[in-house]
This record gives C-alpha cells, sequence and structure tokens, in this order.
C-alpha cells in the first residue's frame, strides 16, 4: 500500500457507497468516485474534501465496461495505482417476479450483478501485475438466502458470490497476493427504499433489524485493510446462512408467510413515483434513508467477530490456565491421624 491510498468506489453517490467514501476520506485517502449522476458526486467530492481526502469524479454507469475501464485509467493517471476497489453499486425492483419485466430484469442483473465483474475486471487488470491490492465485493445476506419481492437483487447478489469465490480460487492457484473478500450485508438504511422501482401495495421498507450504512462502512474499510475472505455483518446475517444451510424448508415457509409484510410500509407507494433503475434520481441521493428512527449504529456481533482471533486466543489461555492450576495443586487431601500404640483409632 502507498501511504496515501488510491482507492476506487462504484455506487459512490448514494447509501452505503458514500458512507464508504466518507470512511476512507478519514483516513486521508485519494478516491476515485463512480456512479451514473455527475451533479450526486460533486457534493460526495465536496463531503471528502471536508473529511482529509481527495476525490475524482467519474460519472460513468457501471453496466458499461468500457465507461468502467475509463474511469479505473483516469483514475490512475491522477491519483497512481489502485490499492483498494469496492464494488458497492446496485440498482433493483421490489415486485413479485411475474410483475417485472424483461427488461427491468436485464437491468437490474446488468448493474447489480454485471457492474461487479466490470469492476473487478477494471481492477484486476491493474492489480494483477503489480502482484498487490484487494478488491472488496459489497454482498448481501441474501446472497446466501433469497426472500419474496426481491427476486432479481437476491439472484445478482448470489451469481456475485459465485463469480467471487471461482475468481479466488484462481488467485490462489496462480499465487496472487491479490486479495478478494466480501461483506455480507443485513438490512442498511440507505435510500433505495425510496426511489428503487416498486410494484407493491406499500412502499418498500428493510426488513429489521436495520443498520446505519456507517456500520457497513466501517465492515468495508477493515475488510480491505484485513483481507479476511469473507465479513459477516450482523447476527441476522448470521442466522439467516445458518437456517439455510440447515431447515431451507422451513425457512421458504416463514418467509412466505411473513416477508411480504415485512418489506411494506403503510403508506401506498404514490402514482408515477419516480425511480432509479434506467434514470437517475437527484432529489435522493444522500448517505442516510428514511429509517433513521430504527436503525443502529453498532453491532456486538460484528465487534465479536472483527476481534475473534484475540477472543479464541482468550479463551484458550484461560482453559490452559485452569489446567495449569489444577495440575499444580493436585486433588485436595485429608489431614493422616496420628495413633500411639495405646490409643485404638477411633
Amino acid at each position: 500500500m502507498t501511504e496515501q491510498r488510491v482507492v476506487v468506489i462504484t455506487g459512490a453517490s448514494a447509501g452505503v457507497g458514500r458512507a464508504v467514501a466518507h470512511a476512507f476520506a478519514r483516513q486521508g485517502a485519494a478516491i476515485g468516485l463512480i456512479a451514473r449522476d455527475g451533479g450526486a458526486l460533486d457534493d460526495v467530492r465536496r463531503e471528502v474534501e471536508r473529511l482529509g481526502g481527495r476525490a475524482l469524479v467519474l460519472a460513468a454507469d457501471v453496466a458499461d465496461a468500457d465507461r468502467v475501464e475509463d474511469a479505473a485509467g483516469r483514475v490512475e493517471a491522477e491519483f497512481g495505482p489502485i490499492d483498494v476497489w469496492v464494488n458497492a453499486a446496485m440498482v433493483t425492483v421490489f415486485a413479485p417476479f411475474d410483475a417485472i419485466t424483461p427488461a427491468e430484469y436485464r437491468r437490474a442483473t446488468e448493474v447489480t450483478y454485471l457492474g461487479y465483474v466490470h469492476g473487478t475486471m477494471a481492477a484486476l487488470k491493474r492489480m494483477k501485475r503489480r502482484d498487490r491490492g484487494a478488491i472488496v465485493q459489497v454482498g448481501s445476506a441474501l446472497a446466501y438466502r433469497s426472500i419474496p419481492l426481491q427476486a432479481p437483487y437476491c439472484g445478482a447478489k448470489a451469481a456475485i458470490r459465485a463469480f467471487t469465490d471461482s475468481l479466488r480460487c484462481e488467485l490462489l492457484h496462480d499465487h496472487s497476493r491479490v486479495r478478494l473478500t466480501a461483506v455480507h450485508l443485513p438490512a442498511v438504511n440507505t435510500p433505495q427504499f425510496d426511489w428503487a422501482l416498486a410494484r407493491m401495495p406499500g412502499r418498500p421498507r428493510p426488513v429489521a433489524p436495520v443498520y446505519q450504512p456507517e456500520l457497513a462502512a466501517e465492515a468495508i474499510v477493515w475488510a480491505a485493510q484485513s483481507g479476511r475472505r469473507e465479513v459477516l455483518l450482523g447476527p441476522a446475517t448470521v442466522a439467516a446462512i445458518w437456517a439455510e444451510k440447515f431447515v431451507p424448508g422451513l425457512l421458504d415457509r416463514y418467509l412466505a408467510r411473513t416477508n411480504y409484510q415485512a418489506q411494506q410500509r403503510p403508506q401506498q407507494v404514490p402514482p408515477g413515483a419516480p425511480a432509479n433503475l434506467f434514470h437517475t434520481v437527484p432529489a435522493l441521493h444522500r448517505t442516510h434513508g428514511a429509517f433513521d428512527g430504527e436503525a443502529q449504529r453498532h453491532s456486538l456481533q460484528w465487534t465479536l467477530s472483527r476481534h475473534r482471533f484475540w477472543l479464541a486466543a482468550g479463551v484458550v489461555a484461560l482453559g490452559a490456565a485452569f489446567l495449569v492450576a489444577g495440575a499444580l495443586g493436585g486433588p485436595a487431601q485429608a489431614p493422616r491421624r496420628k495413633y500411639s500404640a495405646t490409643t485404638p483409632p477411633q
């Protein structure tokens, strides 16, 4: 890593991507900001500079591989070799599968899945020849356990996980020192629930528990530095993955019964509400969504996961200390009584 790290973030104009830009800016990084809306990226650039970083605005649609490649070249021409690439761009549709058109499904897949492929290609092309760098895929618990009303998003996140695992094996085969990691998130309070295309009675909402984007950004920055293979954020993420392993059929029925209502607010979707699937929605570019009142900023699970090595070492050390203490002390013995020749034992 260079003294001032060079970072590229896709989906940097809002939500998790914007929070990640803030987190790296606090470390003084030089950041390439990729998203479709150049005006929103200008806002992020000013925020990055106020926080101590440098930023380059790169208005591009990640579904266009050539535009992503050009953006990567501009970052290296301006800031130098890319150290970290974070794929976070996404769009989605909240609707039953049979209410989604082929064009809508294709578009969600091209951005949310192929956008990661294009970003990874651009990053790896440069990192592999230098034999260093880190690529972080911002995943989801839904990469392991799909839910109703989000087929395009769940399918894309599962595809990201699969292609990332394949590429990781190839890097290991080549003895490459490029690090590839995935951070799987729980529900996060971002604007996606206000600007995603929705065909449901109620306006979309995240399935509780909900976390703030800053916690997700903390995990993503940590993952870029640690090189851990996968990071799971939040107890709900861990629970969903394990439930899918052991009781998938029961989980199907539970989600079918509960997750339609769990993903909708009482308010109806306004007729003609703007959606960002094909076009940007400038007024809604921000870090937080509409759920600040319930979103959590901290997670005990994440704290324990981040320090799991030291926790395990502490448990082992404590167990060893008890064993040593027991061995040195030995079993307690009753004192022996002495008897004289004239005093019989009692």
